[in-house]
């Protein structure tokens, strides 16, 4: 029997239901805030856009009642360490209420029990929404890297917690494989994952790691509305883990693929932005092209293991034969040998 930790059901669990109204009481009972609810996707927990009437955002999350409580606070503690050693750097911020504490708990009508927070409002304009460029994808990589300099002290009892969206993890996922839709994209999934097993897995143990964001992606970093070249900001600290810091380059840099460039340039752009803030090793380098490409073959598999478990969940889109053709294209691309020397040469290695 296997004594591995089931990083699955967190994701199987459907966030409860509660009301635009309850949102707003609940806003105005705990933090003293009068202003009006509007629903936002997420994966795991139910959130809205919160609109004070004196015209401040927020965010308002009520956490999944199956949400590792340890877990939940490791995320609100993280978000109030880059307070301290970064307060210029625009992440979210933890709204306390007036006396003094930062989470409540709400019972549901279905006898959960909700953590329930309230964070600032970032704004800007969502990447995967914004005119892409050379110097953003810069941007994006010295942003990604500054943030991971001031996690690096930042310790808490459950950073080291299994989670399925940590790339570490991955080769739990060859039993999915079959619910990527063609033969050509099985194949593929299967490539990148005996090529983990040979090259990453044996390497895990001695590469660098600390708590890492991991999760840049199109629906979580935000540009400067009035010029899409600045990073304004990076939100939603729901996948945060320590786990190995080439693991988050490599997932942060699927998010710099896009049909305006090339795969190679585009990383390479990212990966130089990010080796120029917070330098990367040569073992580091080695591995990120393998390690972009198998977040893209995990990002496909467990976005269509999720449409298949839970259809109605409007977080997740079906992956359309177009979109499958161009990841494929994307990990191609990644998976030819010079890409690596380019990315030595992005970073004047």
């Amino acid at each position: 029997m296997s004594t591995e930790p089931d990083i699955f059901s967190v994701m199987t669990v459907h966030a409860l239901d509660v009301s635009t109204a309850t949102a707003e009481r609940v806003a105005l009972e705990h933090w003293g805030i009068a202003g009006t609810a509007r629903v936002l996707t997420g994966e795991r927990d139910r959130n809205f856009h919160f609109r004070a009437v004196d015209g401040r955002e927020f965010v308002l999350k009520f956490a999944n009642p199956v949400e590792d409580a340890a877990v939940v606070d490791m995320q609100i503690q993280a978000l109030r360490h880059l307070a301290q050693v970064d307060p210029s750097f625009p992440v979210p911020r933890v709204i306390p209420m007036p006396d003094g504490s930062v989470e409540t708990l709400v019972a549901h009508e279905t006898g959960g029990i909700q953590r329930v927070r309230l964070l600032s409002w970032v704004p800007g304009t969502l990447l995967h929404s914004s005119r892409r460029s050379a110097a953003q994808r810069v941007a994006c990589g010295r942003g990604l890297a500054r943030l991971e300099v001031a996690l690096a002290r930042f310790a808490h009892p459950s950073t080291g917690h299994a989670l399925i969206w940590d790339m570490q993890h991955i080769l739990r996922l060859r039993d999915l494989a079959p619910m990527l839709g063609t033969a050509e994209a099985q194949d593929v999934f299967g490539g990148i994952l005996d090529d983990f097993a040979a090259r990453v897995a044996p390497a895990l143990p001695y590469l660098r790691r600390q708590v890492l964001y991991n999760d840049m992606n199109g629906g979580n970093t935000l540009v400067d509305s009035a010029n899409h070249d600045r990073l304004a900001g990076i939100i939603d600290f729901g996948d945060m883990v320590e786990t190995a810091v080439a693991i988050d380059v490599g997932t942060g840099a699927t998010s710099q693929l896009a049909p305006d460039m090339d795969e190679v340039t585009a990383l390479g752009l990212f990966v130089g932005g990010y080796h120029a803030v917070y330098p990367l090793l040569a073992e580091e380098l080695a591995l990120i092209p393998l390690l972009t490409a198998a977040r893209i073959g995990m990002s496909l598999t467990l976005q269509s293991w999720h449409r298949r478990i839970q259809p109605d969940n409007p977080h997740y889109d079906d992956v359309t034969e177009t979109v499958l053709r161009r990841r494929l294209d994307n990990i191609a691309a990644l998976r030819a040998p010079e890409v690596e020397t380019a990315l030595r040469r992005a970073c004047g290695l």
